[in-house]
């Protein structure tokens, strides 16, 4: 069996714990107006158009997006960093696109890496049959769980998908006592309404998940829209001054969270 990744980045220290590798997966069943991985969503292998300049001379080449991998490749790459690992707590995230969009490569991969006695962390939006994600936390150690509205009608408009599975499925690891570190992408006119940012902490405080990460919208990812032909929804939004985003960790953390900004 083959799975398609689209990057291995090594030395990853902002997914999970220690120095980790992160392993991307190529495929994603949601459609966020935000994603700075647009990249990722088409679950094919893709070749497209590269321009570039040199010299004021313009060139063209052809790139692949997206390649197959076996489970062992995988493992053997990852072993390569197992050092680092063991020295700083570090160990293997997958990332995306969505791991779950390739539910039997990710779980042979996972099963694969923990009988390399290998931390997992799984970064995922939690869209999947219920069935299937519980067969996935069997061996994932963390999860890194995408929370990105909690008003059904408006996750549906910026994401594509129903909000319900995604929150059943994170109900699930919470009952399974999983280890969970919420992600919470900031987004402008989106979801940093002071109503849903209330509702995101008394659902969160219910559920007793104290550990988050403010993801803050940037714009950095537009040529990659235009690279591959996906409209830009966001195209005229500016990003958060500081100051807002600073005051918005501090309001998560003097609510009792273990609260990251990342940059």
């Amino acid at each position: 069996m083959t799975g398609i990744i689209f990057d291995i980045k090594h030395y990853a220290v902002n997914d999970g714990p220690g120095i980790r590798t992160t392993v991307f997966f190529k495929g994603c069943p949601l459609g966020c107006w935000w994603c700075h991985n647009p990249e990722s969503r088409n679950a094919e292998i893709q070749t497209i158009e590269h321009h570039f300049s040199v010299a004021e001379k313009q060139f063209c080449e052809l790139q692949t997006v997206g390649k197959q991998y076996t489970a062992k490749q995988i493992l053997a790459e990852v072993e390569k960093d197992r050092i680092f690992y063991d020295e700083t707590g570090g160990g293997v995230t997958l990332s995306g696109g969505e791991p779950l969009y390739q539910p039997d490569f990710l779980l042979e991969l996972l099963a694969e890496l923990k009988k390399a006695d290998l931390h997992t962390a799984l970064d995922t939006t939690g869209f999947c049959a219920e069935k299937t994600f519980e067969k996935v936390l069997e061996n994932t150690d963390l999860l890194l769980f995408d929370l990105k509205h909690l008003t059904e009608s408006e996750h549906l408009k910026y994401t594509g998908v129903p909000l319900q599975p995604i929150i059943k499925n994170l109900e699930l690891a919470v009952r399974l006592k999983k280890q969970i570190q919420i992600r919470f992408p900031v987004i402008p006119n989106i979801n940093d309404s002071e109503e849903n940012i209330s509702r995101t902490i008394q659902y969160l405080q219910k559920l007793q998940l104290s550990r988050i990460s403010l993801l803050p919208y940037h714009s950095i990812a537009k040529h990659k829209y235009e690279k591959f032909g996906i409209e830009n929804k966001m195209l005229e939004t500016t990003e958060f001054n500081q100051e807002f985003l600073l005051s918005l960790r501090e309001k998560f953390s003097t609510e009792g969270f273990d609260v990251t900004l990342s940059s």
